[in-house]
């Protein structure tokens, strides 16, 4: 779950808490073309209001009217289905025909949303069931691999917590690097022990400051499979610490600033420690796709593109991935 979906969960609370009624829309099935993946929330107000979005638009106004007029989910949970035929695809905006199956749930003390919030904020992976017949919910530990399951009688929604980026290094390109994670909702902590660099950060909503030496910040972070670590300072003492010890652990993305040259030696170097053949295959430097990028917004934005390449998986492979990394070799941290 990422942390847009959780703004939702926080705004249904507060909207229940002010005394308004509030139904709760998921999308669990998609056909076709679809602009919102399955598990997408949005919650509809007793006066319209709404948060989060189910369609990027494309049906919101005709499911708010409907769950206005008590049409839908008046007291028990409900599915309902945009764009089943090719009219309705298209007279709602539907792309490519596509299709979007959506559970209407009406919250109440009994949804556990105060419980689930509680979960995430402890930064559990959570299971939340809700059985359509009578609206009541279980929680409880989600399994690796666990997604989004309907059957028509229960719905399985899976909650946790969200990304996290370590980069190494306070530089410019961090500060780029930095602001593009926070707005791919990455929770972003830049780790540098040297002074000269931390002046600044402490304005950058979304970003954590840390100042100690990079390996034991890694440790103490304890990353998980929903954690990326970009290393920038082109200095070993500190970017080879924390990969040392990145490498080792269940990050989806671990990469280097530099050159392939550059990066062919840093290997090397792994080796003689504590690093095994496997751990440093995982390394991905020259960091980025090869977008032709010069200035440091433009490697920033092939940073975070090949990091989301490699979280949805995507395979890396042709031209984008094919490049020497010579641009990147002279940028600073």
């Amino acid at each position: 779950m990422n942390s847009m979906d959780v703004e939702v969960l926080r705004t249904a609370m507060d909207w229940m808490n002010r005394g308004h009624r509030v139904v709760m829309g998921t999308v669990v099935r998609t056909w076709g073309s679809s602009p919102r993946p399955p598990g997408s929330l949005m919650i509809v107000r007793d006066d319209g209001q709404v948060a989060g979005s189910l369609s990027g638009g494309c049906i919101e106004d005709d499911l708010i009217a409907r769950v206005q007029r008590g049409d839908l989910a008046p007291r028990l949970p409900q599915v309902t289905t945009y764009g089943a035929s090719a009219e309705e695809a298209r007279r709602f905006g539907l792309p490519c025909g596509g299709t979007v199956q959506i559970v209407l749930e009406p919250l109440a003390a009994s949804s556990m949303l105060r419980e689930l919030l509680a979960a995430i904020e402890r930064h559990r992976v959570v299971r939340r069931r809700l059985e359509l017949a009578t609206g009541m919910v279980a929680l409880d530990e989600a399994a690796e691999g666990d997604t989004v399951q309907f059957d028509g009688a229960s719905l399985t929604t899976v909650h946790g917590p969200r990304l996290r980026l370590l980069i190494v290094g306070g530089g410019q390109l961090s500060r780029y690097l930095a602001a593009m994670a926070v707005m791919l909702d990455y929770r972003v902590t830049v780790c540098d022990p040297r002074d000269e660099y931390h002046e600044g950060w402490a304005a950058m909503e979304g970003v954590t400051l840390a100042r100690q030496m990079p390996d034991d910040l890694v440790i103490a972070m304890n990353l998980d499979a929903h954690s990326a670590v970009v290393a920038v300072t082109h200095d070993p003492k500190l970017d080879d610490l924390a990969l040392m010890e990145a490498l080792k652990t269940p990050a989806f993305y671990v990469g280097a600033l530099g050159s392939r040259r550059n990066n062919d030696v840093r290997r090397d170097r792994l080796r003689q420690f504590d690093v095994s053949a496997d751990e440093v295959a995982r390394l991905r430097g020259p960091v980025g796709l090869h977008l032709g990028g010069l200035t440091p917004p433009e490697i920033a934005m092939s940073i975070v593109a090949e990091m989301t390449a490699v979280r949805r998986g995507v395979p890396l492979s042709g031209p984008l991935a094919d490049w020497s990394g010579s641009t990147t070799a002279c940028l600073t941290a």
